[in-house]
């Protein structure tokens, strides 16, 4: 490969057609690179290839659909809303956790549950916006996403691979670069079994050469016709594209690289693969990856099906908080465990639980953050927060205070107006007492 190509630094090529300039990204990429026999909506998202500058990164794990705090880490077995779940001993005396999590509970020590989350949101769109923004959607602006701001403010130009990876099931608002840019949207990969698609050029190398030479003529006739916006998007993207498949750093996205030991660790499923994923960019240098579990919308069997998701993700989480320990990574990389909101005290009629904001859950792990305790509680149904409640903004503000960022830096958003990453809210500090 032409040395030149490695210095391409970023990747985001986007999925899904829109009339006019993304018709244009897209089409003109995928005719230039010999990539016209691709399904276009299989093409993964892709950022930035930012990576962390001082050591810090986020895994966040996103439960999708929102997770029972009965069944997880705040269980009320002594209580007609309990739902008949068992509480059960931790590795911290005197803290229990629901008996769905007992690989979770070996690790307590290094948990810090947050018990008095609490929101007014609870619509799965708009919470997700805001679990994932630390804002509600607005008309005109265009907020980044946390993880886009994780990778802007820490993130380093200099190595290849994307500095926010997305594994899992699309979220529909789980968000982008917003007007930080394109360079900032996530890589977004179903799983984490296989690497990312259409990363390995079909053809020889002075072809590929070849065909970027005419991507850039392209490019800079349709610069010249008045299309110079979009074609500094569609540079950025390609750009970025060629320093990441033409990177050795790629192979960090092959499991089949880690030993038995580490699969057997981790355990089987997506979600154990995208958790041993996110282990393995984040030791390379990625500073924000989110794993997704989905299925966390119980309105009817919630007892049988939280059963059946807490087995998928308890092992994968515990296992990943033990490994970043063990491999001296844990003190710079905070873990976030969390979904939009919680699930109602109340049990429905079809033995569910229903959106619940008022009163939920947030786990953290690392970043500085002290293990082993609870910070807040709940009444005796679980009903209201009674002890130090903790909003979203808070947060949103404790998890970038881990990471070593401004939550007040400002950054300016298209139509010129200053947005702070968090408005409002404070450090819960007892996390790092």
């Amino acid at each position: 490969m032409n040395p030149n190509l490695q210095h391409h630094t970023r990747v985001a090529v986007r999925r899904g057609a829109v009339v006019g300039r993304r018709d244009f990204l897209r089409t003109a990429t995928l005719a230039s690179l010999g990539a016209s026999s691709l399904n276009l909506t299989d093409v993964l998202t892709a950022s930035a290839g930012e990576l962390r500058k001082r050591g810090k990164a986020c895994i966040l794990l996103w439960m999708q659909g929102g997770p029972s705090q009965f069944e997880t880490f705040s269980p009320k077995p002594n209580h007609r809303f309990g739902g008949g779940t068992k509480a059960i001993s931790t590795a911290v005396p005197g803290i229990e956790y629901a008996e769905n999590l007992p690989e979770c509970a070996k690790v307590a020590d290094q948990l810090a549950v947050i018990r008095s989350m609490t929101s007014r949101e609870g619509n799965h769109q708009r919470a997700t916006f805001l679990l994932h923004h630390g804002y509600l959607p607005m008309g005109g602006v265009k907020f980044p996403t946390l993880g886009s701001n994780v990778a802007h403010q820490i993130g380093d130009d200099d190595l290849a691979l994307p500095s926010y990876v997305r594994v899992g099931r699309r979220l529909a608002n789980g968000g982008s670069g917003g007007f930080l840019g394109v360079e900032y949207d996530p890589l977004e990969l179903n799983s984490a079994k296989r690497p990312p698609d259409n990363t390995v050029p079909p053809f020889s190398e002075k072809r590929f050469e070849r065909r970027l030479s005419l991507l850039n003529r392209l490019g800079g006739a349709f610069h010249a016709n008045g299309g110079s916006e979009a074609a500094a998007d569609h540079r950025k993207l390609v750009d970025r594209a060629v320093g990441m498949v033409t990177s050795p750093e790629m192979e960090a996205f092959d499991l089949a690289k880690e030993p038995d030991a580490s699969h057997e660790l981790y355990g089987e499923g997506d979600f154990a693969s995208g958790c041993l994923l996110a282990r393995r960019l984040v030791e390379r240098g990625v500073p924000f990856v989110e794993v997704v579990s989905p299925g966390w919308d119980t309105h009817q069997d919630n007892f049988n099906q939280v059963g059946e998701l807490a087995a998928r993700v308890d092992r994968p989480t515990a296992a990943l908080v033990a490994d970043l320990h063990d491999r001296g990574l844990l003190d710079d990389t905070l873990v976030v465990w969390m979904g939009e909101f919680g699930r109602t005290p109340q049990i429905n009629g079809r033995s569910g639980r229903d959106h619940f904001p008022r009163a939920f859950n947030a786990v953290l792990a690392g970043g500085g953050v002290r293990g082993g305790q609870v910070v807040g509680a709940t009444n005796e149904g679980g009903n209201e927060v009674t002890d130090r409640p903790v909003l979203v903004e808070d947060l949103f503000r404790t998890i970038y205070h881990a990471l070593g960022i401004d939550a007040d830096h400002e950054n300016i958003s298209r139509i010129g107006r200053p947005i702070k990453l968090v408005e409002g809210g404070a450090v819960v500090q007892e996390l790092f007492g």
